[in-house]
């Protein structure tokens, strides 16, 4: 389980899918006082923190749960929008493990939180069981987060590498482009189909040739073949 406490819903949000995506539970709160309620029914194996929050802050908060005797074990990682020495020395003589400043990608933070539960050998199993997803000369490795072809990196964003996950994940299968959004987006975004027809677009010219096997399907939306 790992809690968050962010005050700005648009990045409590993202941040929660990309980890729900990535297998593991999450509880995510705007506030200290959610999260010292939520403690008190069950300890999480991770806490991430913005460091700049109304009412008690983000140091505050760490300061309080490295006191506690239930929670002072608990690895914490700090985040923020300062980055600047200073803050972060605060946060680590404070007592968090690791410390990322905003804006940071999706695909390292999701590497910087599996990497600090393996240290502190709290990883979820399901989330550690990943694999290596591959076809017609693209692979895609999930414990690693990345994707090659033909020996070399590609660089996606985060929907893209979420895109050709769930192709290589199932290939033949066809998705509508309805499918797409609920699945990559969430069920209750709300977009125009053509966004992922764009997405699928931007993905095909990364992968170079092997954009091929993310195949239109007239009238109906894409498969990987």
């Amino acid at each position: 389980m790992i809690y968050i406490v962010e005050d700005n819903s648009e990045i409590r949000e993202m941040e929660t899918y990309a980890l729900k995506s990535s297998g593991f539970e999450v509880n995510a709160f705007d506030c200290g006082k959610s999260l010292d309620e939520a403690v008190k029914s069950c300890v999480p194996d991770l806490f991430i923190l913005d460091i700049m929050l109304p009412g008690e802050d983000g140091l505050s908060i760490l300061r309080r749960l490295r006191a506690q005797e239930i929670t002072k074990n608990v690895a914490v990682i700090m985040l923020t929008a300062k980055g600047s020495e200073l803050d972060k020395v605060k946060g680590l003589d404070s007592g968090a493990d690791d410390y990322i400043a905003k804006p940071f990608g999706i695909l390292e933070f999701i590497s910087r939180v599996k990497a600090l539960l393996r240290r502190s050998g709290r990883l979820n199993t399901d989330a550690e069981e990943l694999k290596t997803l591959s076809l017609g000369g693209v692979f895609l490795d999930e414990a690693k987060h990345t994707v090659t072809v033909g020996g070399d990196n590609v660089e996606l964003t985060y929907k893209e590498y979420e895109l050709l996950k769930l192709f290589l994940s199932h290939p033949g299968l066809v998705y509508s482009r309805q499918q797409i959004l609920e699945k990559i987006w969430g069920i209750d975004f709300k977009m125009d189909t053509r966004t992922v027809d764009m997405h699928v677009k931007t993905l095909r010219q990364k992968l170079g040739e092997q954009g091929s096997i993310i195949q239109t399907v007239r009238n109906v939306g894409y498969k990987a073949q």
